[in-house]
């Protein structure tokens, strides 16, 4: 799930910083057991973006994303590109996720069914992890992610209305800010600034940016604290 809504391809819009000058996650944190160990006993920490300046006046709508992290031999994070032709965050790259339906128990369970409705993951693979904190969009989703250990030997069937494409990024790659590069413009009015870690996955640029950026960037704030 992506919100951030643009006129303007989001490649084209000025980086203003890069934060090579923050450590990455080190490679010991980002195996399972130590993921496990951080959502058992949290540290103290905040997020770093929580809520996007708003541009749809709207009532809040509850959603939540699954943040799936695979265990590879090197872990990784599975992602979606979503269908051109969806009247919302068409195009964009994000999690598997959605609005929270009223017959689902809560954020948990909205993330699992919405992961097994779009992808086709099953929740047999999925051992979840824990939660981060609300992140809230400019559109008034409100949206709950839901850390999660996505064990292999899974088969995926996604949704062609919904998912053009399902990819995986290094968990390592996403958790070092040497690849977080912050956007300005000025837009609507407003300045908005946001995330962008562009990841070259072989001959394909995957542009993840928007609310999925400053949703991993919360995590690797979390894996750091």
């Amino acid at each position: 799930m992506a919100f951030t809504p643009l006129k303007t391809d989001p490649r084209t819009v000025p980086v203003i910083q890069v934060d090579s000058h923050l450590p990455a996650v080190a490679h010991q944190r980002l195996q399972a057991d130590a993921l496990r160990s951080r959502f058992a006993a949290p540290p103290a920490w905040q997020a770093e973006f929580s809520i996007e300046k708003k541009f749809m006046d709207r009532e809040p709508m509850p959603a939540a994303v699954l943040l799936p992290i695979v265990l590879r031999q090197e872990p990784t994070v599975l992602l979606t590109l979503r269908t051109q032709h969806l009247s919302t965050h068409s195009g964009q790259i994000a999690f598997p996720g959605g609005k929270v339906d009223k017959a689902d128990a809560g954020p948990v369970a909205a993330a699992l069914r919405e992961a097994q409705e779009e992808i086709g993951l099953e929740a047999q693979f999925v051992e979840v992890l824990g939660q981060l904190p609300i992140y809230v969009t400019g559109s008034a989703f409100h949206i709950t992610p839901v850390v999660a250990l996505i064990s292999p030997g899974f088969a995926l069937h996604p949704n062609p209305y919904e998912v053009a494409e399902i990819f995986e990024v290094p968990l390592a790659y996403l958790m070092n800010p040497a690849h977080h590069r912050h956007h300005q413009v000025d837009w609507q009015g407003v300045q908005r600034q946001w995330l962008s870690m562009p990841y070259q996955d072989q001959l394909t640029e995957r542009f993840i940016w928007g609310a999925t950026a400053g949703m991993l960037r919360n995590f690797y704030r979390f894996l750091r604290a």
